[in-house]
Formats: structure tokens, C-alpha cells, sequence
């Protein structure tokens, strides 16, 4: 798992006292008079200076033996980004082409070293990092789309030829000549009830929806870069925006179906446990040995939990459905607590509904 550097024990001490918002994400704080950790911005009494603990991730608090808090649900994101990274977003998205220095960042009142936490945290790259990216990322839409590259290289903000052609080689592997055609990998994070969670997609449809803090995410970027022989820059395309609709449907209970076109490569195997996973109905449960007989191979349970911890499309892909023969969960990539918090959504929605008729 990536290692997170945390912000300075003074800021992090001032903003749990100021019970500061725009830290929530950045850090959590446990106490250890308690035994639970927080959010920064906890609405509870503030802890003694010398009873708190910083994490860097919710997991590494769960891991040193603290228990979330009931007050601010630390486990529980709010489903967006905080106030100041939005209106960072948003300058981005208005003004592709101007790079937003650190001066500028300052005149709107947010620190350019914690801007560049926020970014490496949640997007794997600085802050200047993700504008480059993205601007790289428009480049390659327009060239795939037909523009010329002198019009490409004049509305995305490079001064001359050489850097922009630099650039790009180093970010797609080849020149901006020769990319007409060539697939990316285009990633958007997507803060949901369950935490951030990273999405991709292709030309052709979602292929990747993770959990951003899950262990192997770093392991099925490099196999999608692999499988795809493609690039992954930060942006978004219409299956994107297509499948955060449908998941806020379906975490509200109003949703079953996806309908948000899937690609996912992989061996023989692999692909005919992932057919099978969609083939299960909401709101029920299968075993690893029954999986196995569906897919062909009675008997292969093991080869079968291999290939389901393999999945890149969480929840459209239900994995989640997937547990032991005795009935208990069994492994799940983004963790056990959320396994039984989608397996209860389903449940209780059918419940609910078997109640009303």
C-alpha cells in the first residue's frame, strides 16, 4: 500500500482544534483516551493534545486497533470533495489551458503544500502534476478527434513545438503524429457513501472501479496500462459520467441494473468468472464452489476466489455477491466492511420492498 506523508503535527493539531472541513480526507485523528478516530472536523469534544494520534488513511487507524466514531463517521466520506478542492477543480475545468502557479493557489487562500498532499493522496500525482495531465489528456482527445497538431499544441498552452512534443512522448510512449487511433485510459475519482473510489474508461466503456485505498490498486493500474497498451491520464469521458449516475443510484436503492457499457481484458478464465458474477441477481449471495460449477470447473473454489479478487469493476462486477460455503464473507479487495454494507444495501432493499406488497 502507497505510504501517505502527513501534514505537520502543528497544522494537524490546529485544525482538529479549529475543527477545520477542508482537512477531512487528509488526515484522521485518533484518541487514544477513547480508543476511536475522527475526522478532523469532528463535531465531538476536542481531545487532549497529548491523547491524539495522526493516520494518514481510515485503514491504518482500523489496523492499529482504533474504532471509527459514531459521531462523524470517519469510514463514511460525504460524497464530495471538500469546498476548496471543488473550486480547484472547477478553475481547472473553466481554464484547461492556463497553468495555476503557485502564487495564484495562495491568492485563493490554499497552501500549495497542502494542495500537492491533497493531490498525491487522492490522485497518485502533485497538484502541478494533474494540470500537466490533464492538459496532456486534452491534447489527446483532440488529435484522436482530427485536429492538427499546431492547433492542438496553441489551444492546450504550450509555447513551442518541442516541449509539447516532449511531453506527450513521455506521457503516451509515442509522438503526437503517430497517436490518431491509439486508446487511452482515461481515470476520474468519484467520491462515494463508501469512500473515494477511482473509475476508467476506454473508448469503448468503463474498465476499471476501485476503491482508492484498496492494496492492489497500483497492481491492476500496471495490468490495465498492460492489457490496454495504453496510457492513464486523469480526466473524463461519457461512460464516466454515465456510470457516477448510475452508482449514486444504487447506493440510494434505486438502481439494480447497470447499463453502463463494460471492457474487461483478461484470460479465458478470468473473463468467464466475470460473466458469471453479473449473471447474479440482486440481493443474493452464491459460494466460491457454486461459481466454480457455473463457470464449468466444479471444484476449482480456489481458482475461482483468485480470479474474483482479480476483478478491476467493482460492484457492476459484483464480487461482493461471492462468499464461502458456511455463509461467512470470505475476502473482498476494498474490505470486508464494505462487502457487508453492499450485501445489507441489497438486502434490505428487497426486504423493504417484500414488506410494501
Amino acid at each position: 500500500m502507497k505510504y501517505f506523508k502527513l501534514p505537520p503535527a502543528a497544522e494537524m493539531k490546529r485544525a482538529v482544534y479549529n475543527k477545520d472541513k477542508s482537512y477531512d480526507g487528509i488526515f484522521f485523528v485518533a484518541v487514544k483516551s477513547t480508543n476511536i478516530f475522527c475526522r478532523p472536523a469532528c463535531p465531538a469534544r476536542k481531545p487532549l493534545e497529548k491523547n491524539m494520534v495522526f493516520y494518514a488513511t481510515a485503514r491504518e487507524a482500523l489496523f492499529a486497533g482504533y474504532r471509527a466514531c459514531k459521531k462523524c463517521r470517519p469510514m463514511e466520506l460525504t460524497g464530495t470533495h471538500p469546498v476548496w478542492v471543488k473550486k480547484l477543480l472547477d478553475k481547472i475545468d473553466l481554464s484547461a489551458v492556463k497553468k495555476i502557479r503557485d502564487g495564484e493557489l495562495r491568492a485563493m487562500g490554499i497552501a500549495p503544500e497542502k494542495a500537492r498532499r491533497y493531490f498525491m493522496k487522492n490522485y497518485g500525482m502533485t497538484f502541478h502534476a494533474y494540470q500537466r495531465s490533464r492538459r496532456l489528456g486534452n491534447a489527446f482527445m483532440n488529435i484522436r478527434e482530427g485536429s492538427k497538431i499546431d492547433d492542438v499544441i496553441f489551444e492546450n498552452g504550450y509555447d513551442s513545438h518541442s516541449g509539447f512534443r516532449d511531453a506527450f512522448g513521455k506521457q503516451f510512449g509515442k509522438p503526437p503524429g503517430k497517436s490518431a487511433g491509439t486508446e487511452c485510459i482515461v481515470t476520474s475519482l468519484y467520491q462515494s457513501k463508501l469512500g473515494p473510489m477511482i473509475i476508467g474508461a476506454v473508448s469503448k466503456g468503463v474498465c476499471l472501479v476501485e476503491f482508492s485505498d484498496r492494496r492492489m490498486l497500483e497492481y491492476q493500474m500496471k495490468t490495465l496500462r498492460k492489457r490496454f497498451k495504453a496510457a492513464i491520464i486523469p480526466g473524463s469521458n461519457k461512460y464516466i459520467e454515465q456510470v457516477k449516475i448510475e452508482i449514486d443510484k444504487y447506493f440510494d436503492g434505486h438502481l439494480r441494473i447497470f447499463k453502463t457499457p463494460l471492457v474487461y481484458p483478461g484470460t479465458d478464465f478470468q473473463i468467464k468468472v466475470w460473466e458469471n458474477l453479473k449473471l447474479i441477481p440482486y440481493g443474493k449471495t452464491v459460494s466460491y464452489a457454486e461459481l466454480a460449477e457455473k463457470t464449468g470447473i466444479k471444484g476449482a473454489s480456489r481458482a475461482v476466489g483468485t480470479a474474483n479478487g482479480m476483478n478491476r469493476i467493482a460492484i457492476l462486477l459484483p464480487c461482493h455477491r461471492v462468499v464461502n460455503k458456511d455463509g461467512r464473507l470470505g475476502g473482498y479487495g476494498g474490505g470486508l466492511w464494505r462487502k457487508q454494507w453492499l450485501l445489507d444495501l441489497e438486502k434490505n432493499k428487497l426486504r423493504g420492498e417484500a414488506k410494501s406488497i
